[in-house]
């Protein structure tokens, strides 16, 4: 499959772009494959076991907290569908079905080839161990406009702030 992206004069609308070209890139370089290895012996009918789980995953890419935010989410979306040659995106009580009925020895089997894509394509073993390996978590809080989207009255340990400053009205 070749994906080209650019401009068209037609009109394609998806708030997903980036996950589909990253779903290409998936399909490229068969970044997935090893999840191929993780047998679950379930009925197939319209979507394979490991496309249950690929959709899964997307649906945590997407940003869906829940299971239940897939249908309103991400059936409409028919330009992600069909990067990965699906008819559609499954129902979100076939994705919550297919994940209850995982066993023990398949959450083991899905536990070692998720760690064998993650090690596959981590950059860590290209660090030079002799040195540090920095870290940097910055957790200090940063004031915000009330007018911040999103934004939320917060405290910060010893550090005084205006009321204007960080208070939602």
């Amino acid at each position: 499959m070749t994906i080209k992206i650019g401009l068209t004069n037609g009109h394609f609308n998806t708030q997903y772009a980036p996950l589909v070209a990253l779903s290409a890139l998936y399909q490229a370089n068969h970044v997935l494959k090893p999840l191929r290895k993780v047998q679950i012996a379930m009925k197939e009918r319209d979507f394979s076991p490991i496309d249950k789980l690929t959709q899964v995953l997307l649906s945590i890419l997407a940003g869906c907290e829940t299971l239940s935010e897939v249908n309103p989410k991400l059936k409409p979306e028919q330009h992600l569908v069909e990067t990965w040659n699906w008819p559609r995106m499954a129902d979100q009580s076939t994705l919550s079905r297919t994940l209850d009925a995982l066993t023990q020895k398949q959450i083991g089997q899905l536990r070692q080839r998720t760690t064998e894509i993650w090690r596959s394509h981590n950059q860590t073993h290209q660090h030079d161990w002799r040195g540090y390996l920095w870290l940097d978590f910055d957790l200090s809080g940063l004031p915000c406009s009330k007018r911040a989207e999103e934004s939320q009255k917060g405290y910060f340990s010893d550090k005084k702030t205006s009321l204007d400053v960080n208070w939602l009205v």
